[in-house]
Formats: C-alpha cells, structure tokens, sequence
C-alpha cells in the first residue's frame, strides 16, 4: 500500500508506503460501537443534579397528626408527592458513567477508523506545513491551496468538523494557527482516537513518516533493528570440565 505525500501548496512530492495494520484492517461494527460510546461516556460531565426529600430544606415537622383529621396521612411536606418537595429518581451529578476500555479494544477501533477513512479518500498526507510563527492567515491559506489542487471541497467550505490535523511534532505555532478556525482541529498524532476521527471529514498527517513511526509504537507492532543482537556466550559446564582435567591426571 502506498499514498502519496504533499506540500502546501498540494503538489505531489513524493509516496510513503503504509503498513496494513493500520490501514487495511476489516471493519468490525460491534466492536467500533462499544469504544465509541464508552469514549463518549468517559467524557460525559454529569451536571444535571436534583434534590431529594433528604436534600430539601423543611419538612422537619410532622404536617398534621396520623389519626383523626379526616385528611391522608403525610410525616413531611417535603415528600417527592408534596410540591416543593424532593425528587424521586432524579439525575445526580455523583453518578458515574465512566468505562472501562481495554487497550487492545482501543487500538483495534483506531486502527479501523484510520482504515475506513482512508478508504473513503479522507487521509491527506503533507510533509511540512510550514507555519513557523503562529497565523491563522497563513493557516487558511494551506488549507485553501490543499483542497483546490485536491478537490477537497469541504476541507474549507464545511462550517463544523472539517479537519483533523495531526502532527507527529506538536509546535505551538501550528497549534495556535489552527486554534482560531472553528472547523479545525488541531493535536499530535499521539493523541488520535477513533471519536476525533470519525468525527471529521478528512485527515490531514503532518510528517507522515514520524507519524507513522508514531503509530506504529502504539499500536505494538515490533521495528526489526538493522543491527543483530549480539548472541550471549554459552554457559560452561563446569562438572565436565572437571572430570576432563581428572582424567588427563
């Protein structure tokens, strides 16, 4: 599998080759479903919080005697019947939603989100953006070039979710030139999840062979050295070598 890379100004200048472990990988609906919503639910901030009728200020006293009144019996006006009174069932901000992921669940779901996307005509490698100081003008003006020579339409036109930016060295200047453009997002390689890219359109990897590099390392697949390993001496056995010299006597 290869792919080719990009300047700014969406010229072709060269073509990396992909390993399928990242990129060829079979979709796997259940499977993508189950991180995806327990991300989400990890990132949930529950602020919606009643009260109960233990919650409620009042209600000390007993409205009116058990017996004798001819009216229902009640032992505070704070009950959740009672207007004014506690809620039964209630959302609480102290309820967690949190999930448990396991990691090899995580890593399978980017992988095929990275799959999908790139089968879709959604990943867009460049070599260098070239935003040495921090411009949102000069930022625009990459993204404008890119989808023009590539036909990306909405890498600029779409309001909400454009582009994902990926970059295998975070810099400040390129963080804070995207920062102000509301249909961008920008963050390191590192930190791509099957939710950030699902979420937008298109993929845009800065240096891809870093990113690659970077990747590669997440997801545990091993990098052959181009040196070998030196091989470790072989033990001696010193019982033999014992007997040796006692037969030589």
């Amino acid at each position: 599998m290869e792919s080719p890379i990009y300047n700014t100004a969406g010229k072709k200048t060269g073509t990396i080759a992909l390993p399928e472990s990242i990129f060829a990988v079979k979709w796997n609906d259940s499977l993508m479903y189950q991180v995806v919503t327990a991300m989400q639910a990890n990132a949930r901030t529950p602020v919606a919080h009643v009260k109960t009728r233990g919650d409620v200020r009042g209600g000390g006293k007993k409205p009116w005697a058990q017996k004798g009144t001819g009216r229902a019996r009640h032992g505070s006006i704070r009950s959740p019947i009672w207007r004014g009174g506690g809620v039964t069932h209630g959302p609480r901000s102290d309820k967690s939603y949190a999930r448990t992921i396991p990691k090899k669940m995580r890593i399978k779901a980017l992988t095929m989100a990275l799959s999908q996307k790139f089968k879709d005509g959604g990943v867009v490698f460049i070599d260098s953006l070239g935003l040495e100081e921090p411009k949102t003008a000069a930022a625009k003006k990459v993204l404008v070039s890119v989808s023009g020579a590539l036909g990306l339409k909405g890498l600029v036109e779409k309001k909400a979710n454009a582009a994902f930016v990926a970059l295998a060295d975070p810099r400040e200047s390129a963080t804070k030139s995207f920062r102000n453009l509301g249909n961008i997002e920008c963050k390191a390689v590192r930190e791509l999840n099957p939710v950030s890219v699902l979420k937008h359109s298109y993929l845009i990897i800065e240096n891809p062979e870093a990113a690659l590099a970077i990747l590669s390392h997440r997801i545990g697949e091993k990098v052959e050295t181009t040196t070998p390993r030196a091989k470790k001496p072989k033990k001696v056995n010193m019982k033999a070598v014992h007997a040796a010299e006692k037969g030589d006597q």
